[in-house]
């Protein structure tokens, strides 16, 4: 037992000298998966997966698959938490056992995804004209299926395109991105390899008709110029994701167009 544990702590050792070692951007301006530093990760989403669901959609960053489902709005389960002037939205993130490199079984409701779940929550409150649908719930269930990197944002984007799939009333959609520094370098998307590198790293979130932020964390200090290009940085990637989120909608509107076949007056 003793020996199986001093060769975790050994590996782990390892796993971090390899990290504090690597260069996370090459001389030629490179990062390891072959991106220049303002590049984020290529994007997939679709809409309507979930046939039971009022809305649905998996959004992919990279290797990060998410999936998103919304029940509502209907009546409030528990009357007692009932709020008479607007809707009372709820949201639980979980992840995939097999999700990541790790097959260790994560204890429902985590100290970390209750955390994701509020973020999540918050920043869709933000986006959803809560006082047009009073005395009502909506459920949103986020589900990480593979996770590389950003799945925080992968959540909140896979969320949005969900409740608009939902046909939720929104003062606009929601898109994020994270953005760190590594190698004094501000790099764009990070993938997991990057954000395990031990740098800082900003998440932010975005409603980019009204130009306005619903969310922004950071994990550790920045120098106020630093922080202002991360975060200039983080800001653009998510106008980029927001353009292929339009465009996503877009095309599902057609495709729903499409199966309803003509109107005829």
């Amino acid at each position: 037992e003793r020996e199986r544990e001093r060769d975790v702590l050994d590996a782990s050792l390892h796993r971090i000298l390899s990290l504090v070692r690597m260069e996370f951007v090459s001389p030629e301006g490179l990062r390891l998966d072959g991106r220049r530093p303002i590049e984020i990760r290529q994007l997939h989403a679709e809409m309507g997966v979930v046939d039971k669901a009022d809305g649905s959609a998996i959004f992919e960053m990279g290797n990060t698959k998410v999936i998103a489902a919304v029940y509502g709005p209907h009546e409030v389960q528990n009357r007692s938490q009932q709020l008479q002037d607007q809707t009372l939205v709820r949201c639980e993130y979980s992840m995939a056992t097999f999700s990541t490199g790790s097959r260790r079984r994560k204890p429902k409701g985590d100290r970390r995804s209750t955390e994701i779940s509020l973020v999540i929550r918050q920043t869709m409150e933000a986006a959803i004209l809560t006082h047009i649908l009073p005395r009502s719930q909506i459920d949103i269930f986020v589900h990480v299926l593979q996770a590389d990197g950003g799945t925080r944002s992968a959540c909140i984007n896979a969320a949005s395109l969900a409740l608009a799939d939902a046909g939720i009333p929104m003062r606009d959609i929601v898109s994020s991105c994270a953005a760190g520094y590594l190698n004094s370098t501000p790099l764009l998307d990070l993938n997991f390899t990057e954000d395990s590198g031990g740098g800082p790293d900003v998440s932010v979130a975005l409603l980019p008709k009204l130009n306005k932020i619903s969310l922004l964390q950071m994990d550790s200090k920045l120098p106020m110029d630093l922080f202002e290009k991360v975060l200039d940085l983080g800001t653009k990637g998510c106008m980029a994701i927001a353009q292929y989120m339009q465009e996503v909608l877009l095309e599902n509107t057609k495709q729903l167009a499409f199966a309803r076949g003509p109107i005829r007056l």
